[in-house]
């Protein structure tokens, strides 16, 4: 069948209105800054991802929303995904990957790339959670349990400013950024085994599959701003 030119246009219009924008540099836009289109929350507890300012707020308790695109069908392999992310005092949150939608819990396959400037789990913001731990410890507080740590005298992030995070996977490679500083440089070793490796997260392995962003508790409130990702 030939179609006219209109036709044609009338097809780019609607193609653009179901898939997210990339721009010239292949960077897609995973949230508007409107609505949580795209996104699916479990609803673990409602509420708690809301849209302020042009901000995702995330407030009220253990939540977790996933990038699920328009179809439903959303997973990344190889990737770099960058965000803006603002804590405030003792607030709590993280970001995972290579992940699926899970009603409940805290998600059992991908990894989490921690939030927490001042909350009172030493794991702070630029770790890996569980493999590549950056640990600001208070005076007395032990070391806990499983994966490598990296003592630091503080957080890399502060609360009430914004910080830029960047998560890059390409093959077996993970890399983390805040503010251009690297904080975890992770090369999954062949014939990883997570269950072996690490106390209770045996889904803490590569593979592919979508984002999902944390709710942690009812006293944490984070902030999520120009989230966007570059498939590699």
């Amino acid at each position: 069948m030939k179609l006219n030119r209109f036709t044609l246009a009338l097809v780019a219009a609607l193609i653009a209105t179901v898939a997210p924008a990339a721009d010239n540099d292949g960077w897609i836009s995973l949230f508007n800054g409107k609505d949580l289109s795209g996104w699916k929350s479990n609803d673990e507890v409602p509420g708690v991802f809301t849209v302020e300012n042009g901000e995702l707020k995330v407030a009220g308790g253990r939540a977790h929303i996933f990038y699920v695109g328009q179809d439903g069908a959303a997973s990344f392999k190889s990737f770099e995904l960058k965000m803006k992310v603002k804590t405030t005092a003792g607030g709590n949150g993280g970001v995972y990957f290579h992940t699926k939608f899970q009603d409940k819990g805290w998600p059992d396959v991908g990894y989490e790339c921690q939030v927490n400037s001042t909350h009172t789990d030493p794991k702070k913001t630029g770790s890996l959670y569980g493999v590549i731990n950056i640990l600001a410890l208070q005076p007395g507080q032990p070391e806990p349990q499983g994966g490598k740590h990296i003592l630091v005298p503080a957080a890399p992030s502060k609360d009430d400013e914004w910080f830029d995070y960047v998560i890059r996977v390409q093959g077996k490679h993970i890399t983390l950024k805040v503010n251009d500083a690297v904080t975890v440089d992770f090369t999954e070793p062949e014939g990883w085994d997570p269950a072996k490796e690490l106390k209770g997260m045996p889904g803490r392995k590569l593979s592919e599959g979508t984002i999902a962003i944390q709710g942690h508790d009812p006293k944490s409130v984070t902030y999520y701003k120009d989230i966007s990702i570059k498939p590699l």
